[in-house]
């Protein structure tokens, strides 16, 4: 299980790189990458588990694999928390709490509508 956690932790990790290489944040500007990173990755996780509760009986190490690994390499809460230590130690602390706040509640919407209309669309497809 160590292993398949280890894989998609690589694999999520480097997803994260390629898109903070492709769309990279100037230095001194608002973290916008890392922000739609941790967004997109827990709307992916909102789906993920509804689908492997509700829907598929996935295999033992699918979800440690993929979820735990892919997607928590993927999302990148650490960097979350250092880039607001950096807009606070550029005296912007206003841009720091709307970050901290808007990650926070972005996030958590994310899971929600990720996971409600997949829950939604099968259960219609159950009908």
């Amino acid at each position: 299980m160590v292993g398949a956690v280890c894989v998609g932790g690589a694999l999520g990790a480097a997803a994260r790189y390629g898109a903070s290489l492709t769309w990279p944040t100037v230095p001194g500007a608002f973290p916008w990458t890392t922000l739609v990173i941790n967004v997109l990755g827990c709307a992916v996780i909102g789906v993920f588990m509804v689908v492997i509760t509700d829907l598929w009986t996935a295999p033992r190490l699918v979800r440690p694999f993929f979820g735990t690994g892919v997607l928590g390499g993927f999302t990148t809460f650490s960097t979350y928390v250092v880039d607001i230590r950096v807009l606070v130690g550029q005296h912007r602390a206003g841009a720091a709490l709307a970050y901290l706040a808007l990650t926070a509640l972005s996030a958590l919407a994310a899971v929600w509508l990720g996971a409600a209309p997949t829950r939604r669309m099968i259960k219609r497809r159950r009908r």
